[in-house]
């Protein structure tokens, strides 16, 4: 099993690359099927990269980081649903709501989906990923800040 600083510096991997694809993506913003029509093969490739990103760290961070927050603060009680952990993970202040993760759940399986016959709603789910993958960073970010304590213990 991996350990938590593993674990942790996975999920930097990835962000670091989710941050780097919606840098370089920044000035298509906000994306619209027009403008998704002009992109360059280069562009449509970095694109795959901040959704593939994208999915990864959030799966990651579901799988692997939040089960280990739970079991590094000893959290009580038979928690088998992932929606039971989320709701505990917010009620600890371990990541900002449930309801906001479940949201970025929903993104993440549209680009499971490939919709070549709707550029407009293409563009649609990437200007809300977009949104939601800055938020997907900030909660890493207070995972981070909230596990530091666990695992830098004298």
């Amino acid at each position: 099993m991996e350990t938590i600083t593993e674990v942790l510096k996975l999920c930097d991997r990835h962000a670091d690359r989710l941050q780097w694809a919606m840098a370089e993506l920044q000035s298509h913003l906000p994306f619209s099927a027009e403008k998704l029509s002009c992109l360059t093969n280069v562009e449509i490739a970095i694109l795959d990269q901040f959704s593939t990103r994208f999915g990864k760290l959030h799966d990651l961070m579901g799988a692997k980081l939040f089960p280990v927050i739970l079991e590094l603060t000893k959290e009580p009680g038979d928690l088998r649903a992932f929606i039971d952990k989320l709701y505990r993970l917010e009620k600890i202040g371990a990541i900002p709501s449930a309801d906001d993760w479940l949201l970025m759940r929903e993104i993440r399986n549209a680009f499971s989906h490939d919709y070549p016959d709707d550029p407009d709603l293409q563009a649609e789910i990437l200007n809300k990923a977009f949104e939601l993958a800055a938020q997907l960073l900030e909660v890493l970010e207070k995972v981070s800040v909230f596990i530091a304590p666990y695992i830098h213990k004298p």
